[in-house]
């Protein structure tokens, strides 16, 4: 090897180098001392062991203004590349904190989007992992410019490949929307926060003394906005997070999500011992899930936001299949605001990704009241109701106790396109329950009764008889079979394996418009 050879490689190794040392050994203390991995530290552990692949690390900022061009540092504050996750290519960036504050500026973005644009081309997910300080204030428009190509990207992608982003330090203004546009959003618990304007913008405007972790940390998104779908204790535990969802993912829409081997268990024999015949009795709905499902694959989205719907992957024969069921100790699985627009995401992500939906039915209404008219649920439920009709994959429905009016039509009915529906012997499926509906059509006749409460309880027993069973739904072809709860999955198995092939042709549109 010539003089020339061993000083070029020379060179490239001190290059290489000083990437490494990112934005040195004091601010990678920090990042430790704060619970928190580094960029490289992070991609490491999100990828198999071995096959993480760096992109473009020599890309650095040509910004110049208010000295940047002294702060310039080969690969600009984030780490793009590809690796595999259970052995699948998957393109993922990490932002850095410790160059910059992680701050965004046109190379930062430039670095982002190459990664983005590759992962379309594969047609395999995008990770994009986010500790930054937000928009790089130095390079002004450039910076918003990066944003703007990045929410571009996520949009063109989206029911195209997976997208999911992970919150593990700030992500403010801006910055936000990227993460909103994906399919979903995971936190960790001390160090994540989101918000579009800062505490000290709050209080400037309001005048409300607020920290950064009320105003848009993990417990705030997790629970009360909704915005955050999964939520961990570190980085660590967020990652292997990660990684277990996109277990349960295809790669694009192109294909469908990979059969895995799973231990099938049938407990359904133990269903009637869970559901109570008593249609005001509570019980756990995810303990029926888990009666059907192979063990323990249920993987639950956003568990503490709209309780009274529960949505979430599991695997039945090893397959994936997504759950969407009421929760009758909440709110009695009444449908409203929050649950609706919950329910309704979760379905469509399925319908983009090729995910059969099983769906289980005990719903007595949407949820009355002035305020969530006010809020807008005749909208805000029509979203779930335009979800399960526009949805082309298998869609099977459970109706496992009460399912009335409004509210059993939008929960996958027949009607709406459900390709089986069964029913418990249990189940009433009616316009509302038997109080409600005799106080109005039977008004008349309790008027004119000598004994009002004993023509009232006539009518209520004569209601229940003649329509809180499925029997009326079955002889009108609404119900395709009523079964003993303890064939619930046999069925359920053999209906998705009958509809492996569906194909179902819609009229041409350019998209269609969905009521938001």
């Amino acid at each position: 090897m010539d003089n020339k050879w061993v000083e070029r490689i020379d060179d490239l190794a001190n290059r290489r180098a000083k990437i490494m040392q990112a934005g040195g050994e004091a601010r990678v203390a920090k990042q430790h001392s704060q619970g928190k991995l580094t960029a490289r530290e992070r991609m490491e552990a999100l990828f198999d062991e071995g096959t993480f692949v760096e992109l473009n690390d020599m890309i650095t900022s040509r910004a110049t203004d208010f000295g940047m061009d002294k702060k310039a540092v080969a690969g600009d504050g984030v780490i793009t590349g590809y690796g595999k996750i259970h052995g699948r290519v998957v393109f993922a960036s990490s932002q850095d904190f410790t160059v910059n504050g992680g701050s965004l500026g046109e190379a930062h973005a430039k670095k982002i989007c190459l990664a983005m644009d590759k992962a379309m081309e594969m047609k395999a997910p995008f990770i994009s992992m986010n500790d930054s300080g937000g928009a790089r204030i130095e390079e002004g428009i450039d910076s918003l410019a990066g944003y703007a190509e990045i929410f571009l990207r996520n949009t063109i992608a989206s029911g195209v490949i997976p997208q999911i982003s992970v919150i593990m330090g700030p992500c403010a203004g801006g910055a936000c929307y990227s993460p909103a546009i994906c399919d979903y959003i995971f936190m960790t618990q001390e160090n994540a926060q989101m918000y579009i304007t800062g505490p000290a913008v709050v209080k400037s405007v309001t005048g409300e003394t607020i920290t950064a972790g009320d105003l848009g940390g993990s417990s705030v998104h997790a629970g009360k906005s909704g915005v955050a779908h999964f939520v961990y204790e570190d980085d660590l535990a967020c990652l292997n997070g990660v990684r277990r969802l996109i277990g349960y993912l295809p790669d694009s829409n192109l294909e469908v999500p990979a059969a895995v081997a799973t231990k099938p268990v049938d407990n359904c024999e133990a269903i009637a011992d869970i559901v109570p015949s008593n249609p005001k009795a509570a019980y756990d709905v995810r303990d029926v899930i888990n009666c059907f499902i192979d063990n323990g694959s249920f993987f639950e989205v956003q568990p503490d936001f709209a309780k009274n719907i529960v949505v979430g992957f599991s695997r039945i024969d090893g397959e994936t299949v997504g759950i969407v069921a009421n929760q009758s100790n909440y709110i009695a699985g009444s449908l409203e605001i929050d649950a609706s627009d919950k329910a309704a995401r979760f379905i469509r992500f399925c319908d983009s990704f090729n995910i059969p939906l099983v769906t289980l039915v005990d719903v007595p209404a949407f949820m009355p009241g002035s305020n969530q008219e006010h809020n807008g649920i005749i909208r805000h439920g029509a979203k779930l109701l335009y979800a399960f009709a526009e949805a082309t994959v298998p869609k099977i429905s459970i109706i496992m106790r009460k399912a009335y009016g409004g509210a059993y039509i939008a929960m996958n009915s027949k009607g709406l396109g459900a390709d089986v529906v069964y029913a418990w012997p249990i189940a009433e499926i009616a316009v509302m329950g038997a109080s409600g509906a005799v106080a109005i059509i039977g008004r008349k006749a309790i008027e004119a009764a000598e004994d009002k409460d004993a023509k009232r309880q006539e009518l209520i027993d004569e209601y229940n008889n003649k329509f809180m069973n499925p029997y009326v739904a079955a002889e009108h072809g609404y119900v395709d079979e009523v079964i003993h709860p303890a064939e619930t999955r046999d069925k359920i198995v053999k209906a998705l394996d009958m509809l492996k092939n569906k194909e179902q042709e819609r009229p041409f549109k350019k998209h269609g418009n969905i009521p938001l």
